[in-house]
């Protein structure tokens, strides 16, 4: 009990939230901007394990781990395509598409891994920690935090040039009225469906980010379901930083510490918890999060309606 209690354990537990809370980052920053345009892709789980896989294969094949990453975000964006093409242009319910794209990355990344690379069991290379000078020697965080690889430094650069685009372009001042009246926009002479197909390419491109990341950046192997429900979770995240970029980065961060403080708590040998319990953590809080927000709305008011142009 006295190790969890110390300094060592606490700063462990902060970088390892920073490192866990990454693809949910990336994933729920990019359903920012989907459903600020009016999009419910509640099909993140499935974009996560294409773009996971999608890295893996990528950087299995050339041994280049930034084209592993470029190969993730493109396969997220695939999905995308295929998503925003029925919701958008087809007008299928986002639901029924978003639960479809689910099942088919599951059965689409599973039948391609035994396929073609369960018999060789090889891993990859992953990204390294990189030490930020002086900021890494500071005591206490400084190692925790400031040795960690470059993808999850990016986090912030992403979180920050989210907000920068959607609260202070133009861009992100009509994709936010798409959302919201896309009557207006389209009065206006801008394309609705223009601005959907972008605002959902974006979010399945940084959902396929975060995939990759579980595979270049975190382990170095595939496996199927990898991400574990860490789309869904990104779902509750959105709703619970009330559809704000910034606050999708830190409320990732508290399911981030959520994953680590469970993966901590089963290697404490005084911990007499079940670990069944300890890993149902991270669901258990989803669940409450999205009980205690239910219904405090301040979503996009055509979230989730498909529009009918002029």
């Amino acid at each position: 009990m006295d190790d969890m209690i110390s300094l060592t354990f606490l700063a462990t537990l902060v970088g390892a939230a920073w490192r866990l809370a990454t693809p949910l980052i990336f994933a729920s920053i990019g359903e920012v901007f989907s459903e600020r345009a009016g999009v419910l892709n509640i099909g993140l789980e499935g974009t996560m394990l294409v773009g996971a896989f999608s890295g893996f294969a990528a950087a299995s094949a050339t041994g280049n781990i930034p084209l592993g990453l470029l190969a993730g975000v493109a396969g997220g964006m695939l999905f995308g395509l295929v998503f925003a093409f029925f919701t958008i242009t087809i007008k299928a319910d986002q639901i029924v598409v978003g639960a479809a794209l689910n099942l088919l990355g599951m059965g689409l990344t599973a039948f391609l891994f035994r396929t073609y690379y369960v018999s060789t069991g090889k891993g990859i290379e992953i990204a390294q920690p990189v030490h930020i000078p002086w900021l890494s020697d500071l005591p206490f965080l400084g190692e925790a935090l400031f040795r960690q690889n470059l993808i999850v430094y990016s986090t912030v650069l992403v979180a920050i040039l989210a907000t920068l685009v959607l609260y202070r372009t133009s861009f992100g001042l009509t994709l936010r009225a798409v959302g919201e009246h896309p009557k207006a926009v389209d009065v206006a002479g801008r394309s609705v469906v223009g601005y959907r197909y972008g605002a959902v390419l974006v979010g399945t491109g940084l959902a396929g980010l975060g995939g990759a990341f579980l595979t270049l950046g975190h382990s170095n192997q595939f496996v199927e379901g990898i991400t574990s429900g860490r789309g869904f979770i990104a779902l509750a995240v959105v709703v619970f930083a009330r559809w704000s970029p910034i606050g999708a980065f830190f409320v990732s961060l508290l399911f981030g510490l959520f994953y680590a403080l469970q993966l901590m708590l089963q290697a404490q040998a005084s911990v007499v918890v079940p670990y069944q319990v300890l890993q149902a953590l991270p669901y258990i809080m989803t669940i409450v999060t999205l009980v205690a927000f239910r219904g405090k709305g301040a979503a996009p008011s055509k979230l989730g309606q498909p529009y009918e142009m002029r």
